[in-house]
């Protein structure tokens, strides 16, 4: 039995993507004077198919039917190196102005996650407590 139709499970993943993406930015940033040093990247992979098959919902009309539930992927995301660009003599790639920016886009992300899972989390108490 699924108690809360999947909402929080998703609200967990985002987050998980918004942690891993925060780790990789402070990488970068940590790194920007290191010499040789490539910037990586936080990206989605197969977000199309994800979304397809999370979408699609098999309906069960019998008891004796294979059941159809899907197994959520550990990690829909892979980090990448990018290594086309040079912006300074020492080959670093790092452009800290970017990763700043990328940070606080990452941070309002994060912080909507929250918000939405704390009104998910008071939802479920006002219907515990009986609407009070």
């Amino acid at each position: 039995m699924n108690l809360f139709s999947g909402t929080i499970q998703t609200l967990e993943g985002s987050l998980d993507y918004a942690s891993a993406k925060n780790r990789v930015i402070a990488n970068n940033i940590a790194n920007a004077d290191t010499p040789g040093y490539k910037a990586k990247e936080t990206v989605f992979k197969q977000v199309f198919e994800n979304e397809l098959t999370s979408s699609f919902q098999a309906k069960q009309t019998h008891p004796r039917h294979i059941s159809f539930g899907q197994a959520s992927p550990q990690q829909p995301y892979t980090i990448v190196t990018q290594q086309n660009t040079a912006y300074n003599h020492n080959g670093n790639n790092v452009d800290v102005d970017q990763e700043m920016t990328k940070l606080a886009k990452n941070q309002i992300y994060n912080q909507s996650l929250v918000d939405r899972l704390n009104g998910k989390f008071n939802s479920l108490q006002t219907v515990i407590k009986g609407g009070r």
